[in-house]
């Protein structure tokens, strides 16, 4: 039992919907926290308003509210469980700890009896009002950078005049940087200040003197109530200050500071966080270190709660910050705990990493037309990926192969700038790409140390980068028959593709593989075990690395791989790599659920992911975890390594679908519906010849690979026209055009982008309304999961668009052809597992705009909304352990359910928010109702057509 007897049920405040600043991150810590506080019989309530994640599951908590994140509804839930003791608001970001301070505020905790743990009210102000937190530091005599507080813009103005540009501009209890920037002038500050001080909600803005060039560092640090403290992982930013650590690339463990700055940073962040208050839980710590031989420190900030990068730091180290966080909220200590990965130490333990961590974030730019992509203070990355390698080469390599952004990696892919002027402007200006334009930089030989006066970037980074060009350099005068054992080995060691050193050698990849393999250079995989191997790690959690043979004392020659492959038959399911805009974090909900099923098959379940946000790549929810690339190389030689059955590919969103055809080719099982249906139903083209031959009506098309192609189709199909490209998601590229004008600018313009496309141009069905299905077939029978109508008319995507579970006002005429078309479509595609259909209809006639035979975005909605476990159906289906008449289907729903989508526009002040038919939103919310005479559905009917352009 708990130290705190008293503790016997628990609310959980979630995050709510995903934006940019509050990702998937919490809903990994709320997921951890929930588990960690039933395995201590606590009964668990939840509040989060967010459908798509795993944390919202009926099975995480015993009692799930999907209700929005207002005082109104914490009133509602303490009335309906007045056994609620405790209040736990340090696992849901910043939205989880606002509602908290705004409930304490109006007596709501006091009213009911309920106890804050896990943080300290008092803390919190300390740390968010930055005045108090300035005077506390002083008082312990922790350095800051020179700052003051304006609650005026008369007051900003006269701070700027004392400190002198550049500055930086922070708006006080805001998220992810909103309101922050850096000025270097007195028009930029103006415009600033008054921006600041509306988004902040206490209109209160912090002016620093900004420490431009610092270099950057975060400490995750656990404190329990003996005042034990631990500290998880040192995280050091390659970007100096200046950017939002979101937007940065970091490393662990840091790489650039003497071991002397290391201690007293140590001895620093364990002192503020005493200071600010007596609380047991997590910790996050920031400071800026001169980079001179001085190195000295100041601080940045603290958040005394679990953060964005606690789940990095977790995945990291391998040490469940969020899970332990919640036992110490409860009362246990350190000493009392044990470590989760090695089950034989204690989880006061701190631990130590035999390897390098490089985070590089995933922005969605292309979504945002207009906007600003330099980076600076306010975070605009939607995702992450992380990787893990024996060096700080492979790590950074592991992680750009990934992003999923066309890249092969650091360079060596005919795919960098070449022009001087362009390379200097993305130094200076802090690009989204900038990770690749150092190597393009050293490659056209602008010297290292201008490289470090424009970036202020340690000179450290750039000298590995540097060396990563000389191996290319030597690499390129070789042939793939000459190239030397020792050289390869060099090249796969730091993170090199083969696809790159094929570049490098004129060859082809699968040459390179072949070499590979006669040279005996193969992957080996290590386990992460937070203790550098000092103790026996008890958990399969995997990172690939080459390493030089070795010679035992009998003369055995061989290279230590510590993945040892069971004789139990496996399953693989393929993640859904970094969080982007079309592919949030469902997916990952739907993966987790895959992996789950597969186990309750009996099969030894195999999980491939490369995100650190996400619950798929908690350590223990498959048999076996490889955190590494979605990414076909190190994914095909995990298949050779463990030989499994088959692999899901239909959980993992576009990732996974784009490795569906080389499985293929390569003969491995894909489980479910096969890559022939999988590509039928992306080709347009053959897709609609389907639908001819089954009467299924669908609206006048045609295919163009050219401009002037498009220009003769547009002649027989009359405008508007929706052209869209094949094999994207969210709606990539997708647009409707009103004339020959548009129409040529706008394929010239995606052609550019994906070259040898097949664009697909629909006759665009002005004023008809949108629906869509979820099924799942089992190649004989289909069973219809949800039906929904969009709010929206159709031309908004559907992931921009309020969509109602069941449909508001479509007739037993339109729902009956719904019905028809999905089930003929289904099985003519021969799906095995999900499908999502999308409809038109118009003069009460359904059209096909499209279907896609697999999970789909609205899959986790349907199953909150009707509390029925159908990716767990699915994925039984798939494996072909199920069929549909075998599951009692019994959804229930009172009212009407309605998907939300919610917006990130924020972040990107000058761009057009108008919706079309490609995906902008980051997230969404769910909202139940009782009628449809509720005022919020009359609200968002009434406004339906305002956002719609073409």
């Amino acid at each position: 039992m708990p130290k705190n007897t008293n503790i016997k049920s628990i609310l959980l405040i979630g995050s709510g919907p995903i934006i940019i600043g509050q990702a998937c991150e919490f809903d990994y810590s709320g997921s951890q926290a929930l588990r960690s506080l039933r395995e201590d019989g606590i009964e668990t309530v939840l509040i989060n308003s967010n459908p798509a994640t795993i944390m919202t599951d009926p099975t995480m908590a015993d009692h799930v509210y999907l209700l929005p994140l207002t005082t109104k509804s914490i009133i509602k839930i303490l009335k309906e469980h007045p056994q609620i003791d405790a209040v736990l608001p340090t696992m849901g970001g910043q939205t989880a700890l606002n509602l908290c301070i705004e409930a304490d505020e109006k007596g709501i905790w006091d009213d009911f009896n309920v106890d804050i743990i896990g943080v300290d009210i008092d803390a919190i102000n300390i740390t968010e009002d930055r005045e108090k937190f300035r005077e506390l530091m002083t008082k312990i005599g922790v350095g800051m950078a020179p700052q003051a507080t304006a609650t005026s813009f008369l007051k900003g103005k006269e701070i700027a005049q004392e400190f002198g540009f550049p500055l930086c501009i922070r708006a006080s209890f805001t998220l992810g940087g909103a309101g922050a920037s850096i000025v270097y002038n007195e028009d930029e500050f103006d415009e600033s200040l008054t921006r600041g001080l509306e988004i902040s909600p206490i209109h209160e803005v912090m002016i620093d003197k900004a420490m431009m060039g610092w270099k950057e560092y975060e400490l995750e640090l656990l404190r329990d109530k003996n005042d034990n403290v631990v500290i998880i992982c040192t995280i050091e930013n390659m970007d100096p200050m200046g950017i939002h650590t979101g937007d940065s690339i970091t490393v662990a463990p840091a790489m650039t500071l003497s071991d002397k700055t290391f201690q007293k940073m140590r001895d620093m962040a364990i002192h503020m966080m005493r200071s600010i208050g007596d609380f047991a839980g997590g910790c996050n710590v920031q400071f800026a270190v001169s980079p001179d031989e001085e190195e000295e420190i100041i601080a940045i900030e603290i958040n005394p709660r679990v953060s964005r990068s606690s789940a990095l730091a977790s995945k990291a180290t391998g040490y469940p910050i969020a899970k332990v966080a919640a036992k110490l909220a409860l009362g246990y200590t350190l000493d009392e705990l044990s470590n989760q990965i090695t089950k034989s130490t204690s989880a006061l333990f701190e631990p130590t990493l035999d390897y390098v961590i490089v985070k590089i974030p995933r922005w969605n730019f292309d979504k945002f037309e207009g906007s600003d992509r330099t980076l600076g203070l306010q975070m605009k990355a939607v995702g992450e990926v992380m990787a893990i390698g024996r060096s700080f080469q492979e790590a950074l390599h592991k992680a750009t192969q990934s992003l999923e952004i066309k890249r092969n990696g650091l360079g060596a892919d005919g795919k960098g700038y070449k022009n001087y002027d362009q390379i200097i402007q993305k130094l200076t200006k802090a690009s989204w790409d900038r990770v690749f334009v150092i190597y393009d930089a050293i490659q056209m030989g602008i010297p290292l140390s201008r490289i470090h006066e424009i970036t202020k970037i340690d000179m450290w980074f750039l000298k590995q980068y540097e060396e990563l060009f000389h191996l290319e350099r030597e690499i390129s005068t070789y042939k793939i028959d000459s190239i030397e054992r020792e050289l390869l080995l060099e090249a796969k060691q730091k993170g090199y593709g083969d696809r790159q050193i094929a570049h490098m050698l004129g060859c082809l990849e699968s040459q390179v593989y072949n070499k590979r393999r006669e040279f005996n250079i193969n992957r080996v995989y290590k386990l992460v075990d937070t203790c550098a191997a000092e103790f026996k790690a008890e958990t399969p959690y995997y990172y690939s690395t080459f390493e030089s043979e070795v010679e035992d004392a009998n003369g055995d020659v061989y290279v230590a791989n510590e993945s040892v492959v069971t004789d139990r038959k496996k399953i693989i399911v393929l993640g859904s790599g970094p969080n982007r805009i079309g592919q949030g974090i469902e997916f990952d909900y739907c993966c987790v659920h895959g992996v789950l099923a597969a186990s309750e098959c009996g099969y030894e379940t195999i999980m491939i992911n490369c995100n650190p946000e996400t619950v798929s790549t908690d350590f223990d929810i498959a048999d076996k975890l490889y955190f590494e690339p979605v990414f076909w190389e190190h994914i095909y030689d995990i298949i050779q390594h463990e030989k499994p059955e088959g692999v899901i590919v239909q959980l993992g969103g576009q990732t996974a679908l784009k490795l569906a055809e080389k499985l293929e080719r390569y003969g491995v099982r894909i489980m479910g519906t096969s890559f022939q249906s999988l590509d039928l139903a992306e080709d347009r083209g053959n897709f609609s010849t389907l639908l001819k031959d089954n009467n299924i009506p669908y609206p006048e098309f045609d295919t163009a690979q050219s401009a002037e192609e498009a220009l003769e189709v547009a002649e027989r199909l009359n405008f508007p026209i929706l052209v869209r490209p094949s094999y994207v998601l969210g709606g990539q590229g997708m647009k409707i055009v009103i004339n020959k004008k548009e129409l040529e600018e706008h394929v010239i313009d995606l052609l550019k982008s994906i070259p040898g496309n097949k664009l697909l141009l629909d006759h665009y069905l002005d004023g008809a309304i949108e629906a869509e299905a979820d099924a799942i077939c089992d190649g004989e029978n289909v069973y219809i999961i949800g039906i929904m109508e969009h709010i929206e008319p159709c031309g908004i995507h559907s992931g921009d668009s309020n969509a109602t579970l069941p449909p508001f006002n479509l007739g037993e005429f339109v729902m009956q052809q719904i019905k028809d078309h999905t089930k003929k479509i289904a099985l003519a595609l021969n799906t095995v597992g999900l499908i999502n259909i999308q409809f038109a209809i118009k003069d009460d006639t359904v059209y096909i705009i499209e279907a896609n035979p697999r999970a789909s975005r609205t899959v986790p909605f349907i199953a909150k909304a009707y509390g029925e476990p159908y990716v767990n159906y699915a994925t039984k289906v798939m494996l072909g352990h199920k069929k549909l008449s075998d599951f009692d289907f019994k959804p229930h729903l009172d009212g009407y359910a309605i998907k939300q989508p919610v917006f990130s526009f924020n972040k990107f002040p000058n761009v057009n928010k108008q919706l079309g038919p490609e995906m902008k939103s980051t997230g969404e919310s769910i909202l139940f109702i009782d009628s449809l005479k509720d005022d919020e559905f009359y609200d968002l009917y009434a406004r339906r057509k305002m956002y719609l352009s073409k």
